[in-house]
C-alpha cells in the first residue's frame, strides 16, 4: 500500500473551479437539467468559503443548488454558506437537505410526483427525475406529509 496525502480543499482554492465545473456536469445530466453556467457571485462564494466538510460538502451544496435550479445558471444562496456554529444535531440538519425552503421543496418533490403519477421508486420514479435516492425522497415525502396518492390519477 502507498499512501496518498491529499491537503484539504481550503488548502486548494485553485482547484474549486474544475471540481465545481464536474459536480455540476455531473449532478445536472442526473436530474435532466442543462446548467450552461455559474453566476458569478455564487462561484466567489465557493472560493472564499472555507470548507470544513471537504469535497463531499461541495459536493452536497452542488447537488443541492442542481435540484432548485430552474434556469440554465447555477446559483446558491449565501445562507447555505458561512452559518453559525451548529447547534441542531447533524440529524435534524440531515433531515433537511434543502436548506430549510420547504415550500420550494415542496413544489419539487410535487412537480416530480405528478410526472411520475405518485411513483417514488423505478426508472420512471420521482426519485430518477430528481437524481435522488428513493428511500431519501420517501423520507422527505412523509416528512412534508405530501400524500402521494394524490398524484396517481392526475396525468402529466
Amino acid at each position: 500500500m502507498f499512501p496518498i496525502e491529499v491537503p484539504p480543499l481550503r488548502e486548494r482554492k485553485d482547484d474549486i473551479l474544475m471540481l465545481l465545473e464536474y459536480i455540476v456536469k455531473r449532478y445536472a445530466s442526473r436530474a435532466g437539467k442543462n446548467i450552461r453556467s455559474i453566476d458569478k457571485k455564487t462561484l466567489e462564494l465557493f472560493q472564499s468559503y472555507d470548507w470544513p466538510g471537504n469535497v463531499r460538502e461541495l459536493q452536497n451544496i452542488v447537488e443541492r443548488s442542481v435540484i432548485l435550479a430552474s434556469g440554465d445558471v447555477l446559483s446558491v444562496d449565501e445562507s447555505w454558506f458561512f452559518s453559525e456554529p451548529s447547534q441542531p444535531s447533524p440529524r435534524v440538519q440531515a433531515s433537511r437537505p434543502f436548506g430549510g425552503e420547504e415550500r420550494e421543496e415542496r413544489e419539487i418533490i410535487e412537480a416530480a410526483l405528478a410526472k411520475s403519477r405518485g411513483r417514488v421508486w423505478g426508472a420512471a420514479g420521482a426519485a430518477a427525475k430528481l437524481g435522488i435516492p428513493p428511500s431519501t425522497l420517501d423520507y422527505r415525502i412523509k416528512a412534508l406529509r405530501i400524500r402521494k396518492s394524490q398524484f396517481r390519477l392526475r396525468s402529466s
